[in-house]
C-alpha cells in the first residue's frame, strides 16, 4: 500500500507538469517554453588606426575623385591639364580658410574641371588660397595633383582639417607665420598645424611646438597624429603627413604642404584632438 501511494503520486507530479508544459506551449503559439537567449552585446565602433610611418614615399592614386561645391552636392572632379589663369588684375580667391566660411569652388551637375595647385616651384604670399574641396572613396586621404582629397567616410571635422591645410600649400616657410594671427603670408611649422586644427574648431589660438607636446590627448588618434617637441611639428590625418619639413619627402620643396609618411618619428611626443 505505501508502494502504491508513492506511485499515485509521482503519477499526478507528471499530469501536472505535463499540462503545465501544454499550456505554456498554447501561449507560446504551440512551441515548448524555453528560457530566452540573453541579447547580444552591441558590435563595438571601427577604431581607424591610421599608419604613421611607411617604407615608401609613393603617394600615387588612381581612383576616382569627388567635389563638394558650395550648395553640399557632391559630384565628379577632373583635374585640368593646365592651370587656369589669374583673376583680372592678377588676384588669387584668397580667404579666411574655406572650411571656416563653409566656402567651396562652384560646382554643377556635371563634373567640376580645374586646375589644383599652381605650377611647381611658384608661391603666393597673399595667405591661405581657396581651393576645392576634394573628397575620395573609403577612409584614407589621398594626394590628388598637389593637393590632399578627405575620405568619404571621415568625420567633418577630418575632412575641414584636410581641406584647411590645402589651402596653404604654395606658401613660404616663415618662422612664427601663422601664429599672430591664424590668417598670414606663410607659415611655420607649429602654425601650419596650428591653421588646419582651428579651421576644424579644434584649437581656439596658435600653438608654438612645444605646446603641442600637451595638446589634446596623448598617442595616435582614431584620425589624427599630432607630432610635437621643443623643435617642430607636424601632424598625420588619415594617413597623409602635413609638415613644412621636406624630410623623408623625395619632392625636396619647403613650406607647408601634404608629404608621404616618415619611416620613423622618433623624438617627438605624439597627441591627438579628442575623439579623432
Amino acid at each position: 500500500m505505501h508502494f502504491a501511494t508513492k506511485t499515485a503520486i509521482a503519477c499526478c507530479l507528471i499530469v501536472v507538469g505535463t499540462g503545465t508544459s501544454s499550456a505554456l506551449a498554447a501561449n507560446t503559439g504551440g512551441a515548448a517554453f524555453t528560457t530566452p537567449a540573453a541579447p547580444a552585446a552591441p558590435a563595438k565602433p571601427r577604431v581607424h588606426l591610421f599608419p604613421v610611418t611607411s617604407r615608401s614615399p609613393s603617394l600615387s592614386y588612381r581612383g576616382p575623385v569627388f567635389v563638394r561645391t558650395a550648395t553640399g552636392e557632391v559630384i565628379p572632379f577632373v583635374a585640368a591639364a593646365a592651370p587656369t589663369p589669374a583673376p583680372a588684375g592678377g588676384a588669387s580667391a584668397v580667404g579666411t580658410a574655406a572650411s571656416l566660411t563653409g566656402g567651396a569652388a562652384a560646382g554643377s551637375p556635371s563634373p567640376v574641371t580645374t586646375s589644383l595647385f599652381p605650377p611647381a616651384g611658384t608661391s603666393s604670399a597673399s595667405g591661405p588660397t581657396v581651393r576645392p574641396q576634394l573628397l575620395v572613396p573609403g577612409t584614407t586621404a589621398r594626394y590628388v595633383d598637389g593637393l590632399a582629397a578627405a575620405p568619404i567616410e571621415a568625420p567633418a571635422a577630418v575632412q575641414q582639417i584636410i581641406w584647411a591645410g590645402n589651402e596653404l600649400i604654395g606658401l613660404p616657410y616663415i618662422y612664427g607665420g601663422g601664429h599672430g594671427s591664424f590668417i598670414d603670408h606663410g607659415y611655420d611649422c607649429s602654425g601650419t598645424v596650428s591653421f588646419a586644427l582651428h579651421a576644424a574648431h579644434l584649437l581656439a589660438t596658435p600653438e608654438d611646438s612645444s605646446e603641442f607636446e600637451g595638446y589634446g590627448k596623448a598617442g595616435i588618434g582614431r584620425w589624427v597624429a599630432i607630432f610635437g617637441n621643443a623643435g617642430h611639428a607636424y601632424m598625420t590625418v588619415a594617413g597623409l603627413r602635413l609638415d613644412t619639413s621636406s624630410a623623408d619627402d623625395p619632392s625636396n620643396q619647403q613650406g607647408p604642404r601634404w608629404r608621404p609618411l616618415r619611416p620613423g618619428n622618433p623624438g617627438f611626443v605624439v597627441r591627438h584632438p579628442p575623439g579623432l
